[in-house]
């Protein structure tokens, strides 16, 4: 049984509806599907779920109708796909002239009366479901039986016997010719020659063998001579060498780090000292400013040369053909069908792929064109391949722009006036560069006024103290407690290795808390998704201490990985929580994004499945290297050819 069909127009006006069972309104999975689906340029899938409910929708691009069906996600309504589409043929035909003639005023004052024919559609399928053609069975002469003879059924009690001895010959000569067959090809060129200018008499078994004993013969004689050759008087010393670089440092006592503290003290370790402007990188940026993300497309200029030359030699050929070329593929002011996209799409999608898109988003994004332009009339000088170019652009931009942008300063300022810290885990998987990039991060912070602690919570990974602790001393150096009033603006909370990482979190966020400090960010140990324990322990983490932002940490080099990644980390999340309504990823932080070039297709993917913002995206080395993204340039940069 359905619980709703309702039809209104993209512009939000509800034109017919029809409650199939007493409850609530419509609204709020409606609404839920509009916000989710149609905004956001998801509509690769005809399917939509929200809560208990299964909802289906149909677009109708011509007079710019959405079609929408509801039922219990319980149920298995095989009617529904059928339904749908006479719903949508039957209610634009008979209203097709009213919404050409009034247009938006057709919509606006025009009476809907669809009751009628609703219910005649919905039993037609209702009995079309139920009716199903009888299984007919197969005739005596389709059957494999008939073709037997009377011969081929009769059977004798020697006959198996006798059938298995010929087949036991049967392979003894088929092993027999292989060998035949091999030998010859085994043989020196001089027995080649031999049997060439000989007889062409095939040679006998015998002939075979002792062909075979010469020449195995011959090669272990071979081989006897090679082991006997004189070895050569120099002879390599027993013992290692320690290996001495070109360019490194012959002195062994600075690399010497064995006399040191165990847990790393930040008063055992010497004072580094190394050049500002390598770690800060950009000498002319603003302090403070997070950066928008560019792309340096190509200039315009050279395009309209590329344009002209390649218009030269089809002007040539004849003034009629080259109007005809220029004129071909233009769609004169009718509907766009799928047969016209499906050329162009399929070019859309290897694009996307090759541009590090996985595959399935490409395939997604292009079956989402595909419902949004099908049925859609185009202008009279347009073509195919801009249109669905355009609309591809936007909907990728539309990807990239968040449903809800996460704005950390102003997160971090109502902390403050809340008198608590504002906490951000850091989570993925090995070697993203999650300690490198929550330094860059602190960095920032930094520079807007925060204090901020660091919490070591990786107490796996060998030196991974020791490099958040490096990291310290170093941000410390660039903004002493001279520069802030006698303020540390940075700290380290460690306790070792081989420790819960979600105590560790814990005491930190309290350690912040009595001391003052504005921003706790919570390094975690790298973990594939696929390893259950650790996956159960970040969950515990999370779960335990509530922090107020989740980031992703991914790398703009993987493709279909990507999807996988975050998949299964916000399935393990939700898995292994005990909360009643789990935390999950709340947004992704884009690492080494200054190694992909123009491949960019990660950060479609990753927003894609998750519907999650990318906070901020790693550019380089230094702590200056850190962006948002700017959803036209990645767009761009994804379409540039």
């Amino acid at each position: 049984m359905l619980d709703f069909f309702t039809i209104f127009s993209k512009g939000g006006l509800v034109l017919w509806c029809f409650q199939g069972v007493r409850g609530p309104a419509a609204t709020a999975p409606v609404n839920a599907l509009i916000r989710s689906v149609l905004l956001q340029e998801r509509g690769g899938n005809n399917s939509f779920t929200h809560e208990a409910l299964t909802l289906k929708y149909k677009l109708d691009n011509q007079f710019e109708l959405v079609f929408v069906v509801g039922f219990q996600k319980i149920l298995t309504l095989t009617y529904v796909d059928k339904l749908i589409d006479d719903v949508h043929k039957e209610f634009r035909d008979k209203y097709r002239n009213e919404f050409q003639q009034k247009g938006a005023l057709g919509l606006l004052n025009g009476t809907f009366d669809f009751k009628d024919d609703f219910m005649r559609l919905l039993r037609d399928a209702e009995e079309s479901s139920k009716v199903r053609a009888p299984t007919v069975m197969k005739t005596f002469e389709q059957s494999l039986k008939s073709q037997k003879t009377v011969k081929c059924m009769i059977e004798t009690r020697g006959e198996k016997q006798k059938e298995k001895v010929k087949n036991k010959k049967n392979k003894g000569s088929k092993k027999e010719g292989t060998e035949v067959a091999t030998a010859p090809s085994k043989a020196p060129a001089g027995d080649k020659q031999l049997s060439a200018a000989g007889d062409k008499e095939e040679l006998t078994k015998d002939e075979i063998l002792q062909k075979n004993r010469e020449e195995f013969f011959r090669r272990h004689m071979k081989a006897g001579e090679k082991s006997r050759s004189p070895k050569p008087d120099t002879q390599k010393e027993k013992g290692k060498k320690p290996r001495v670089w070109d360019l490194g440092n012959s002195n062994a006592k600075v690399l010497d780090y064995s006399n040191s503290a165990t847990n790393g003290s930040a008063e055992a370790c010497p004072v580094e000292e190394f050049d500002p402007d390598m770690a800060l990188g950009d000498k002319n940026r603003e302090p403070g400013r997070l950066y928008d993300l560019e792309y340096e497309s190509e200039d315009e200029a050279e395009e309209e040369k590329v344009v002209q030359n390649a218009s030269k030699p089809s002007a040539k050929k004849g003034g009629l053909g080259g109007m005809f070329g220029m004129l071909k593929g233009l769609v004169g002011s009718k509907s766009l069908t799928r047969e016209d996209m499906d050329p162009v799409l399929e070019k859309m999608k290897d694009h996307l792929i090759a541009k590090n898109v996985a595959a399935e988003i490409a395939v997604q994004l292009c079956e989402s064109v595909a419902k949004k332009l099908e049925g859609k009339v185009m202008g009279t000088f347009t073509t195919v391949t801009s249109t669905v170019k355009q609309a591809l652009q936007e909907a990728l931009v539309q990807i990239l722009q968040p449903q809800r942008r996460v704005d950390v300063l102003r997160d971090v300022m109502d902390a403050q006036r809340h008198r608590r810290p504002y906490v951000v885990t850091f989570c993925g998987v090995n070697g993203v560069g999650k300690s490198t990039n929550l330094a860059k991060i602190s960095f920032w912070l930094i520079e807007n006024g925060f204090s901020v602690l660091i919490a070591a919570c990786d107490t796996f990974r060998a030196g991974a103290v020791e490099q958040l602790r490096t990291h310290t001393r170093r941000l410390n150096a660039l903004h002493p407690p001279e520069s802030h009033g006698g303020r540390t603006m940075v700290q380290l909370y460690e306790k070792g290795y081989g420790k819960d990482a979600a105590g560790i979190a814990m005491e930190a966020i309290s350690y912040a808390r009595n001391q003052g400090f504005d921003v706790v960010l919570v390094d975690t140990a790298g973990r594939m998704q696929d390893n259950a324990p650790l996956m159960t322990a970040l969950a515990k983490l999370i779960a335990v201490n509530t922090p107020d932002l989740v980031l992703f940490v991914g790398e703009a080099l993987v493709g279909n990985e990507a999807v996988d990644q975050l998949v299964k980390f916000n399935k393990a999340l939700a898995d292994h929580s005990m909360a009643q309504t789990p935390r999950l990823i709340d947004g992704i932080v884009l690492t080494k994004f200054d190694t992909i070039d123009d491949k960019v297709g990660a950060a479609i993917s990753m927003t894609y499945i998750t519907s999650k913002p990318i906070v901020f995206v790693g550019t380089g080395q230094t702590y200056c290297d850190l962006r948002s993204l700017n959803a036209k340039a990645v767009v761009a940069a994804l379409m540039k050819a």
